[in-house]
């Protein structure tokens, strides 16, 4: 059973036991030795150093009659440094021309954990100090890192190794401060700012929700709160206050993850965004824009040039993105600043006017395509009845090489005489009757435009060939077309007229491209090649393949 003593330790009264108050007393007795001989100054600092104590004891002791105890008075030393700290630190001082200059030890910056600025366990923070960088760089830093596992384990390691700046010398220490009575005073100093600051703002905060329904209130409590109690709560109310607490956290890690999760997005596209134009940039330069390079159909036949296009793109997604990466930023870290009001509004005026040049150019770009239009040629064929005739396609490798003959909906991007051309296989190839005793093809080309005259233009500029040799008809398996209408949807239809009696050769070269020939014998277009068929009066007949019907099989 130990005995209790009361004192009065920076303003506040505590009910302390006899072998905690004795160490106490010896802790600030020695400090009061270590100081020089100036009592207002040594009387100042000793003030500061029991007013900084009593604060600590204050958040340690939540009931007035609990005792505080040698455990407490451990606690408090550990944090406020031990009297030697104050001793070495008063060696610096020697008197010169009546002026005190410093001398100090510990001048060099040692690499702690701010247990004072941490969201998990200071290491941030505590790299910051000792690089002084602002943490916010170095969290980011290991948010980025984060991903490939390194910063992790390497956090873990840091946060083992590194000690956390306890005392009011180790945090010197840490932000590279020198060691003396006047830091060690002013960090006190601003240590008690910090709690009474904080103690002051609950207190008003407390007090105006008093006032507002504090009508009915009594003279004894006023009258307690007077004498100095500092809280007195129902264990209700310290139930909702630790759920408001613990709520409160949630949000906050949720907020910070939110933080997290923005900066790597914002992070990711940014140098996506900058790698991309660069490459685009490095590509163009060197050549190879027209075979690695695809921009938006809208960017092609645009009023406005390429590099503008691909400025206002990189704009309209980057800016947004910049923004968020800085709210990101803002929700790690208080400190990182927003935006001036001038970089705001030029940063929306920009955004505003690359979003504007983009509409203009969809708009314009589904004028291009507003209206269809074509272009119709004949070829007369010598041929008479019962001649025979060859249907063939022809390909060039030198343009684009196809192992066979393919025809597809895509194209090709090719240069002809050093000029960039438009290859493509969208041609349908169609046999019918002759009106007439002539034989004859039509060659029809389609294509889009801004208006009906400018559509039909764009498909007279369509470049495709055939040629009659000896009884056989060669069409090209092709077509060139300008770069600028890439994406007009053009085709090229080709109908080849035959009189009766007629008979007609597919080649293979030929089965991709039949496209709805009517026959007799209801064969299928891709079936028609390498086979004979005659032009009769009901039209095409089969000189080899029966109807199907006859042979038993459903031609659905």
């Amino acid at each position: 059973m130990n005995k209790t003593i009361n004192i009065n330790l920076g303003g506040f009264f505590f009910h302390i036991d006899e072998i905690a108050f004795q160490k106490l007393k010896r802790y600030l007795d020695s400090i009061s030795r270590s100081l020089s001989d100036d009592p207002q100054g040594k009387n100042e600092i000793i003030s500061d150093i029991e007013a900084r104590i009593s604060e600590l004891l204050s958040e340690k002791i939540t009931d007035p009659r609990q005792v505080v105890n040698e455990a407490d008075i451990d606690d408090v030393i550990k944090i406020m440094g031990q009297p030697e700290d104050y001793a070495e630190a008063e060696e610096g001082y020697a008197h010169e021309n009546y002026n005190y200059k410093r001398t100090t030890r510990g001048t060099s910056k040692k690499l702690f954990r701010d247990g004072d600025d941490k969201f998990l366990g200071g290491v941030a923070s505590g790299i910051g100090h000792y690089f002084n960088v602002d943490t916010v760089w170095i969290r980011l830093a290991f948010i980025l890192l984060a991903f490939s596992g390194f910063s992790i384990i390497t956090y873990i390691i840091l946060w083992i190794v590194i000690p956390e700046a306890e005392t009011t010398a180790e945090k010197l220490q840490m932000e590279g401060e020198p060691v003396n009575i006047d830091n060690i005073e002013k960090k006190i100093r601003e240590e008690l700012s910090n709690v009474s600051q904080t103690i002051k703002n609950s207190a008003s905060e407390v007090s105006g929700k008093i006032k507002e329904g504090a009508n009915d209130v009594t003279q004894k409590v006023n009258e307690g709160f007077k004498k100095g109690s500092k809280k007195a709560k129902s264990g209700f109310q310290d139930f909702l206050d630790t759920l408001g607490t613990i709520i409160l956290t949630i949000f906050k890690i949720i907020g910070k993850f939110i933080g997290v999760i923005l900066i790597f997005v914002a992070a990711i596209t940014i140098i996506t965004l900058i790698i991309g134009a660069f490459s685009i940039g490095s590509l163009e330069i060197i050549g190879f824009d027209s075979e690695y390079v695809t921009y938006p159909p809208f960017f092609y036949d645009s009023i406005l040039p390429t590099w503008l296009l691909t400025l206002c793109m990189f704009l309209l997604v980057g800016i947004p993105f910049v923004i968020l990466f800085v709210l990101g930023l803002r929700i790690l870290s208080s400190n990182v600043k927003q935006f001036s009001k001038a970089t705001s509004l030029t940063l929306l005026g920009i955004w505003l006017a690359a979003l504007l040049a983009m509409v203009f150019t969809g708009i314009e770009f589904g004028t291009t395509r507003a209206a269809n239009g074509y272009k119709l040629e004949n070829k007369e064929l010598n041929l008479v009845a019962n001649d025979t005739v060859t249907l063939k396609m022809v390909k060039n490798d030198a343009y684009y090489y196809q192992h066979n003959y393919r025809k597809t909906n895509d194209f090709q991007i090719i240069f002809q005489n050093d000029v960039k051309k438009i290859y493509s296989t969208d041609i349908y190839v169609d046999v019918e009757k002759s009106d007439s005793n002539k034989a004859y093809i039509s060659i029809r080309k389609e294509s889009e435009g801004r208006n009906k005259l400018k559509a039909n233009k764009n498909a007279e500029a369509i470049n495709y060939n055939l040629n009659v040799v000896n009884n056989e008809i060669l069409l090209d398996a092709y077509f060139l077309s300008e770069y600028k209408n890439m994406f007009k949807d053009e085709e090229i239809f080709i109908t080849v007229y035959l009189p009766k009696d007629v008979t007609i050769y597919f080649d293979k070269s030929t089965r991709g491209y039949l496209h709805s020939i009517e026959n007799t014998t209801n064969t299928y277009d891709r079936e028609m090649a390498t086979h004979y068929f005659k032009m009769t009066t009901e039209g095409l007949h089969s000189q080899e393949l029966k109807n199907l019907e006859d042979l038993g099989i459903d031609k659905d």
